[in-house]
């Protein structure tokens, strides 16, 4: 008896994750996107350094890393195991996001 217990538990756990994967996969490659092309205008057009940039962070991005590419003046914000997103800055149109996959 226990052990059906135990896996109609674990059957309603997959479930509920596969019913919420689509959404937080959406989500968090927006909010990835957003914050690479925030991050990379702040530290590529604005002059401010990543660290400094990182403050300006809206509420619920606190999970988003952000790391740079000095050479290629590019920004790339990952959400943990979930997306990652760079921009990139170009002359004339300042800082755009790298083609989408998704």
């Amino acid at each position: 008896m226990m052990r059906w217990v135990m896996l109609a538990v674990i059957a309603a756990i997959a479930a509920a994750a596969f019913v919420w994967r689509t959404p937080m996969l959406g989500y968090s490659g927006v909010g990835a996107a957003y914050m690479a092309r925030v991050g990379c205008s702040c530290r590529f057009v604005a002059g401010r350094s990543l660290e400094d940039c990182a403050k300006d962070k809206m509420a619920g991005m606190e999970l988003v890393m952000l790391s740079e590419d000095a050479e290629a003046k590019s920004v790339t914000a990952r959400f943990p195991l979930l997306a990652s997103e760079t921009a990139r800055l170009r002359d004339g149109y300042g800082c755009v996001l790298e083609p989408w996959d998704g």
